[in-house]
């Protein structure tokens, strides 16, 4: 595992055009001023900005389709589902937060740096089915809900991605006695006790 502390180290690692980096740079900018308003992101966490959030919420879209649509479930500060908008263009993504700062801060962000998202002011729980060809979380609930929410808004043959810690395998453990689902584990690309749980449309047991 490199670490990517820099931007040109995170365009480097993900070959991406200086245009995008620098819409990046200014995603990171406006991640810095709101940080110290609302709560975003850890303030512990900004020093390492490239390789703790952007590098984090790219290496999803290698595991992804490259068109259609993508729901990022509790977007927040816009990880995983913002960094993926900016660094794949193609896609329809829209992005789920239920915190009005927090959408305003995506709106934000996305005006900044000429990104179109789709940013959904609700609950997911009052969301009506999406049919999304991925279905995307990042530290938001144990995999047993995250499933549920797949069930829900995934298309058919759909995939959902989802970034977890070292308690990954009893997550598994755990949702495997409610949920019948294909499921691979995917090595994080920047925390070697972190993974990412990739799983097909689930069915309930």
């Amino acid at each position: 595992m490199t670490h990517i502390g820099s931007a040109d180290a995170f365009a480097a690692r993900f070959d991406v055009s200086r245009e995008t980096l620098r819409r990046l740079e200014i995603y990171a900018s406006l991640l810095d001023r709101w940080t110290r308003r609302i709560n975003l992101v850890s303030a512990a966490t900004l020093p390492d900005l490239w390789h703790r959030h952007f590098a984090d919420s790219a290496q999803l879209l290698a595991l992804g389709p490259r068109a259609g649509s993508w729901l990022d479930l509790g977007a927040g500060a816009g990880f995983p589902g913002l960094v993926i908008a900016i660094l794949a263009p193609g896609l329809r993504v829209r992005l789920v937060e239920s915190d009005q700062r927090k959408c305003a801060f995506l709106r934000r962000v996305s005006d900044e740096t000429a990104t179109p998202v789709d940013i959904i002011p609700d609950r997911i729980e009052s969301l009506a089915p999406q049919h999304a060809a991925v279905v995307s979380a990042r530290a938001l609930a144990p995999l047993t809900q995250l499933l549920a929410h797949a069930e829900k808004h995934l298309a058919p043959d759909g995939i959902g991605l989802f970034p977890k810690g070292r308690t990954v395998h009893n997550e598994i453990a755990e949702a495997e006695r409610a949920w019948r689902f294909r499921c691979r584990v995917r090595p994080s690309l920047t925390d070697p006790e972190a993974a990412i749980v990739e799983t097909g449309a689930p069915a309930r047991v």
